[in-house]
């Protein structure tokens, strides 16, 4: 007769077991959910014009949205040029010309009836061809790679990528190639969810910030949030906006819009994204995007047990000094008006010809408003401001920048009376 022995495990140990599976099974749901990621729309190659009303009317309802179409066209080339130069009126080009620079037409809102087509569209320009009319050859300086976790705050609960939220969709849908901001939009597929939460943007320590901005390929990060309050079910939705950069949280400014119900809550978010986008430019304009130097990971340099005597180094090493370890070279932020294309260069002529001036380079481009140049100068900031207050430039001096207007010109000399009291004659 073969005795059976029972193999007993300590109860402990198969508590100790069943919760480390379960959170196993925890974790790989929370990586593989079904219910989260939203792919980014691929708008690089593109400019946009957005919110284009028409109504037109024809015999067909075809020929009415075909008609309506041409005239989207029309007022969003109008659109383009006046924002590249300054609210200038542009060439008129004809249809087969818009055409071969039209990339797509993307629908906002229409009404279609049997002979009338109402819409509200937008325009996408081929950055390439419409670059080459427009004077910029299809590149425009833009800011440095920024990673962006859009956090939503519902019902007292902070989500950023942890399950699809209708913030990160109008960040999935808002199309950067117009933007003035080099935005880096996660998927929230993957890893996303565990290492881009809401408590990490609360987190100020450098070190884990730096392996996040290498993983992602970006310089810095933007934090845009929201906080959504549902007056009832079906109700009215109010949504505070709040826009913050660095992993120290610096507040850049917010806004609050409301919709009349839950229905128009995708809409709302979409306006969201806009004006959100709209303060990052005004920001970067500012001279206030700029990246944080903590988090770029310096070099270590190797102690003295791991060189070996193949890395020996030479007694006589030239020493090249470049402007950034210069001693007394200051590099300032100077913010000068850009109208056009050329207002650019002159800009930048003017700066290298100031005598310690090493380098004038613009960092940050808005045709139509204020650019930001970076100025190496060997000097202080004082001194440079004397210098182009020399030149009949108007300074105005803040921390690290200085912001630059042509001088108002000089009031004609009034006539001198004659020696006889009555007025001089030419």
């Amino acid at each position: 007769m073969i005795a059976l022995r029972r193999f007993s495990v300590p109860i402990p140990l198969v508590l100790l077991l069943i919760v480390a599976l379960g959170a196993a099974a925890v974790l790989r749901a929370q990586i593989e959910g079904g219910d989260r990621g939203v792919p980014p729309i691929d708008s690089s190659s593109s400019f946009e014009v957005t919110g284009i009303d028409v109504d037109t009317y024809a015999s067909t309802s075809e020929a009415a949205r075909l008609a309506g179409w041409r005239i989207a066209q029309r007022k969003g080339w109008d659109a383009l040029w006046s924002r590249m130069h300054a609210g200038e009126k542009g060439p008129d080009l004809s249809d087969s010309a818009l055409d071969g620079i039209v990339a797509g037409i993307v629908v906002e809102d229409e009404q279609i009836g049997p002979h009338r087509y109402i819409a509200r569209l937008g325009v996408l320009f081929d950055r390439a061809r419409a670059g080459t009319i427009l004077g910029t050859s299809g590149s425009q300086l833009r800011s440095a790679p920024m990673l962006v976790i859009p956090v939503q705050w519902s019902g007292g609960v902070p989500q950023a990528f942890e399950t699809r939220t209708e913030w990160q969709k109008a960040w999935a849908r808002f199309r950067t190639g117009g933007s003035a901001i080099d935005y880096v939009r996660p998927t929230g597929t993957g890893v996303d969810s565990l290492i881009l939460t809401p408590a990490q943007t609360w987190r100020p320590g450098r070190t884990w910030w730096r392996l996040l901005i290498d993983g992602y390929g970006a310089a810095d990060v933007l934090i845009p949030q929201v906080q959504i309050d549902r007056q009832w079910p079906g109700g009215p939705v109010i949504a505070r906006f709040s826009a913050f950069h660095g992993p120290d949280r610096d507040y850049l400014g917010g806004f609050v819009l409301r919709v009349d119900s839950a229905d128009g809550l995708p809409k709302l978010m979409d306006e969201g994204v806009k004006r959100m986008d709209a303060l990052f430019t005004q920001a970067l304009q500012q001279g206030r995007l700029v990246p944080d130097p903590s988090l770029i990971a310096e070099p270590v340099a190797p102690t003295d047990e791991e060189l070996t005597a193949d890395d020996t180094i030479p007694e006589e090493v030239p020493t090249i000094l470049t402007d950034a370890v210069t001693p007394g070279l200051a590099t300032v932020n100077v913010q000068y008006d850009t109208p056009d294309v050329a207002s650019v260069s002159a800009g930048e002529a003017t700066l290298r010809s100031i005598p310690g001036v090493r380098s004038a380079q613009t960092a940050s481009l808005a045709l139509g408003g204020v650019s930001v140049m970076r100025v190496s100068f060997a000097g202080d900031q004082a001194t440079l401001a004397a210098a182009l207050q020399a030149r009949g430039w108007q300074v105005q001096q803040g921390p690290n920048t200085l912001r630059i207007r042509r001088g108002a010109p000089a009031a004609p000399a009034s006539p001198s009376p004659s020696p006889s009291g009555t007025p001089a004659r030419k």
